[in-house]
């Protein structure tokens, strides 16, 4: 795997460039919102992950474009998370809330440490500038030093997208981040995607087909461990063109 991010990152599997490549859709407007100029950050060639034998993700291409929000659906056991994690040099955002067992502080500054910085006003700056972007500041600006496991369950995820955005990631990758919260806060998580993107490229699996209509632009159908279809989310919806997607999106199986 080779990952770039001057211009964007690419992923080849050598095991087998037999299959055709899919097509991409013509980019357009989505829910009223600007859209990127097109140029892919993230082009997957025939990927594909194995466990022993048995393919996972079976020689996916895949293009995702910068700056917008791109959903990937499918049934439990399609492959989706494993593609998702096979990325590098990300921000990830998981189903469980997983803050640290350190302070809030600590747990945003925690990717900037790593990465070397250790001035406590500029650490200051960018846990306050992470935080809000995150939509937590206001909540949480008079106990930075508490410890981060006294949060809300939302208010966790929402600190785990903010230490995930501190590292100023270009790619922001989210697997069911709202699936564990209540409708409230699964609210502020998808308000809050809404907000990120242009920002950031977003990449985000859900089995909430209204979530993957309301939040994305693109939407990628997986199933056994194949890429089904990629689409515009307004087409997948209404105008899907594999009957496999239009089977799952209506209910029928998965």
């Amino acid at each position: 795997m080779m990952n770039t991010f001057e211009s964007e990152e690419t992923v080849n599997n050598a095991r087998d460039n037999s299959a055709a490549p899919l097509a991409r859709p013509s980019p357009g407007a989505h829910h009223g919102r600007t859209q990127s100029s097109g140029a892919p950050l993230i082009r997957a060639r025939e990927f594909s992950v194995f466990y022993g034998t048995k393919a996972a993700v079976d020689r996916v291409t895949l293009d995702i474009r910068a700056g917008e929000v791109t959903a990937i659906i499918g049934p439990s056991g399609c492959g989706k998370s494993t593609y998702l994690r096979a990325r590098k040099m990300i921000g990830m955002v998981f189903q469980k809330p997983n803050p640290f067992p350190k302070s809030i502080f600590d747990n945003v500054a925690f990717g900037p440490r790593i990465h070397g910085l250790s001035e406590r006003g500029t650490l200051a700056e960018i846990v306050e500038r992470s935080l809000r972007r995150a939509a937590l500041f206001d909540e949480v600006k008079d106990r930075l030093d508490h410890n981060a496991l006294g949060l809300s369950g939302g208010q966790q995820q929402r600190l785990c997208i903010a230490r995930a955005i501190a590292v100023d990631p270009k790619i922001l990758l989210m697997d069911e981040p709202a699936s564990a919260l209540d409708p409230r806060s699964t609210t502020r998580i998808e308000d809050l995607i809404g907000e990120l993107r242009g920002d950031y490229t977003i990449v985000i699996v859900t089995h909430n087909m209204q979530q993957a209509a309301r939040v994305s632009d693109m939407t990628a159908f997986f199933y056994e461990g194949r890429l089904v279809e990629f689409d515009d989310t307004d087409r997948i919806f209404t105008k899907p063109r594999a009957k496999e997607t239009e089977d799952y999106i209506t209910g029928r199986f998965g």
